[in-house]
């Protein structure tokens, strides 16, 4: 049986999970095509815990020809010379840069560190020319074009997107730092930065032209991440445990993780991708859980939409054109560019002749995670908490009580903020959404027919559900709007108990004012 403990969640040095046996999927295929590839300077955005340190660690190991390491590995098969490199691993993850002074402190430890090591004198230089002479002497001690690592390289700008000053700051000190990717470019053999974002639209590199941006290339769909093939050659064993956990098959058990892990999509026509941190804590944890959502919150893209005042279910299946995708800015408006460089949309297909994708939420892990952080931005319930308000409205549905299930949606309602814009109908429809998407079951809202929109359609195997709202109305004039619409007209046939409901919402009082249930 496979040790599970062989599950290293979290650590990101290739070192020490070679040395300590740990599980490894081998990656290193793309090692080699970078390091015999003519390009100088690469660019991989990935969302969080997708394991970009943990390849920027493999590719400062293998240039410093630690080929020990590597025994084993596709690379360590390959012909190659192990002579090593200088490598330069700048880690900008280890800080929040909450506060606008806390970049010097992170270069501080890192250059000093690196002009010991190469015996260059501390003078009283600037941070951007510090590094120009750390490259320039390393270079120069070695004999050997030197190869920089840029872990995380926008990190002080995302951590700082709500605060301008702090963020033109950072930005300004970055640009700084980075421009001796293009100044000391005699002295450099690769270069290689990571993150979850792009900023197109600022000069974080000083016109660096010829960036090879690789985050929508085929060619690195895999580089991070677990494919299909990769988890069933690697984790066979894990994944039987599981089932025996769980009292199942092995393939329900593979159904299930593809249900919550899967469903990634970096480029145009590459393979799914498994969530590598939510695939191993399962493994390790023996439990379907949202492994990767407590490592983080979704908090600040639900505030993103919710602010943006858009209609969250087209934006989560939006199309674009991919080339304003790859384009997408953090600092444009548009909530998109944060939902998709966070890891709360991914693609979904490609059409190859308006060169366009679609993009969707990737799986179940992601959705429940994002529409929990939905509902905590658009309500704030004042009777009871979130569980116990969507439990009593799925156990009126379950039960055919639709006078419960109305109790607990005039909690929901009832937990409407005070700022938020009750007089706007787009708010109202998110917050059906969202509703429907957490009640699960098949609950639809904003449903379509040929006379117009079902504010709520709810089906369960014995009951049918038509709920429609009226703004400052009445109970009798929405159920007029079913009946005068037809939206109850498709069940006419079926068999199963339908309720039509009218409910009355007040934008004074911000409350479901009355309903009215029939049959």
């Amino acid at each position: 049986m496979e040790d599970m403990e062989r599950y290293a969640i979290g650590q990101q040095d290739f070192k020490t999970l070679r040395k300590d046996d740990a599980f490894y999927i081998d990656k290193t295929a793309f090692v080699y095509k970078i390091a015999r590839s003519k390009s100088k300077y690469y660019f991989l955005a990935r969302p969080r815990r997708f394991g970009k340190s943990l390849f920027l660690s493999t590719l400062k190991y293998f240039f410093e020809g630690q080929r020990e390491l590597f025994k084993g590995l596709y690379i360590d098969s390959i012909d190659w010379n192990w002579e090593a490199s200088p490598v330069l691993h700048l880690d900008l993850n280890t800080d929040s840069f909450s506060e606008s002074g806390m970049l010097p402190s992170v270069l501080e430890k890192q250059f000093r560190g690196w002009e010991e090591k190469y015996g260059i004198e501390v003078i009283d230089l600037s941070y951007s020319q510090r590094f120009g002479t750390i490259i320039e002497k390393a270079h120069e001690k070695t004999g050997r074009q030197v190869v920089i690592l840029v872990d995380e390289y926008d990190k002080p700008l995302v951590n700082n997107l709500k605060n301008t000053e702090n963020f033109e700051h950072y930005r300004t000190q970055l640009a700084s730092i980075y421009s001796n990717f293009k100044s000391s470019a005699e002295h450099i053999r690769l270069v290689f930065l990571t993150g979850v974002s792009r900023f197109s639209k600022l000069s974080v590199f000083s016109d660096l032209n010829n960036l090879d941006d690789i985050t929508f290339e085929d060619a690195y769909a895999d580089i991070c991440g677990i494919t299909e093939k990769e988890m069933l050659e690697n984790l066979h064993e894990g994944i039987r445990a599981l089932a025996a956990k769980r009292k199942e098959d092995f393939t329900k058990t593979c159904a299930m993780l593809k249900l919550n892990y899967d469903g990634y999509r970096f480029t145009p026509e590459g393979s799914d991708i498994y969530n590598p941190w939510s695939v191993l804590s399962c493994l390790k944890k023996e439990r379907i859980g949202a492994h990767w959502n407590l490592t983080g919150t979704a908090t600040v893209v639900a505030e993103a939409l919710r602010d943006a005042d858009v209609d969250i279910e087209r934006t989560l299946s939006a199309r674009w054109d991919l080339d304003d995708l790859a384009g997408l800015d953090l600092l444009n408006a548009d909530p998109t560019a944060l939902l998709y460089q966070a890891g709360y949309l991914t693609i979904a297909d490609y059409d190859e002749d308006s060169n366009s994708v679609r993009l969707k939420v990737p799986n179940e892990e992601v959705r429940k995670g994002l529409f929990k952080n939905l509902l905590e931005v658009y309500l704030k319930p004042k009777s009871g908490t979130v569980k116990s308000i969507l439990d009593g409205i799925r156990e009126g549905i379950d039960t055919g009580n639709p006078e419960e299930m109305m109790k607990s949606l005039d909690a929901y309602f009832a937990g409407i903020p005070y700022d938020l814009k009750v007089e706007n109908e787009n708010n109202f429809h998110n917050i059906f959404y969202v509703l429907a998407t957490l009640i699960g079951m098949d609950a639809k809202a904003e449903v379509h027919t040929s006379n117009g929109r079902i504010d709520l359609l709810i089906e369960t195997p014995k009951y049918i559900y038509v709920i429609e709202l009226k703004y400052d109305g009445t109970p009798d004039e929405a159920l007029r709007q079913i009946d005068e619409k037809g939206y109850a007209r498709q069940f006419a046939t079926d068999s199963r108990r339908l309720f039509r409901i009218g409910v009355n919402f007040s934008s004074e009082t911000r409350r479901i004012e009355s309903w009215k249930i029939e049959e």
